[in-house]
């Protein structure tokens, strides 16, 4: 089937059909288990099959997908270990993140987040769960270049791929209010200069997902790793 995306074949075609493919894995368009051959995938995007077996590296790389010879690649279900090594990295990033802008808010910052959750919410209402978490990845990475951490916000990425995966599922399985409550909540933080509130409630608002991994993966066990590697680790109490 012939893809509707076009890509760029004046620049490095590698890289984008790995940000393509990434991107269906990570929002669910192809599901674990999914047979994805290199002649096809050239074949579907009008390349050659040498920068779609650069693309395939580069996924293998990010535990999306496993390269098995003379059968084709596979993509491999949700590693929940790897989801919550994410959390608990990103957890610390961004409490300091929110620290740091708490302690350096104005009215031009809390406009500025105001405005991202206000088209958050629209895309709530317009029932649209990938516009939801492009604003929701918007958001927070909006507070790390106000924190003057967009290269720490971009170090994180390749951390949380599995996170993301499980935010996206999440997104269509659970309500989505809460989470812009949550944000809302950071900012009026934020808003009155209150850095230990701010940091707490992106703490809480952060450590949602180990909420919902056990919901999602009942809902779509062949997403995910069998539940038992969960374990019952817990993020350790917030000291500050």
């Amino acid at each position: 089937m012939q893809s509707s995306i076009t890509l760029d074949l004046g620049a490095p075609v590698g890289p984008q059909l790995y940000r393509v493919l990434r991107n269906r894995i990570i929002r669910g368009h192809l599901a674990p288990g999914t047979r994805l051959l290199e002649a096809d995938i050239a074949a579907s995007y009008g390349t050659s099959r040498q920068p779609v077996r650069e693309a395939f590296i580069k996924l293998a790389e990010a535990s999306l997908i496993e390269i098995r010879p003379q059968r084709g690649s596979f993509v491999l279900r949700i590693d929940i270990a790897a989801v919550m090594s994410a959390q608990f990295i990103r957890e610390a990033v961004e409490a300091d993140i929110v620290r740091w802008v708490a302690k350096h808010t104005s009215p031009e910052i809390c406009r500025e987040l105001d405005a991202i959750l206000t088209t958050q919410e629209a895309a709530i209402e317009n029932d649209d769960p990938v516009q939801f978490l492009i604003l929701d990845e918007a958001f927070h990475r909006r507070l790390a270049e106000i924190a003057g951490q967009g290269a720490g916000w971009e170090f994180l990425q390749p951390l949380k791929t599995q996170m993301d995966r499980v935010r996206h599922l999440s997104a269509r399985q659970l309500p989505r209010r809460i989470l812009v409550k949550q944000h809302r909540q950071i900012v009026e933080a934020i808003r009155a200069g209150d850095a230990a509130t701010a940091e707490q409630h992106i703490r809480n608002h952060l450590r949602r997902i180990l909420e919902d991994i056990p919901v999602v993966a009942c809902a779509l066990p062949d997403f995910f790793e069998p539940l038992e590697n969960l374990g019952s680790g817990s993020p350790p109490p917030n000291e500050a």
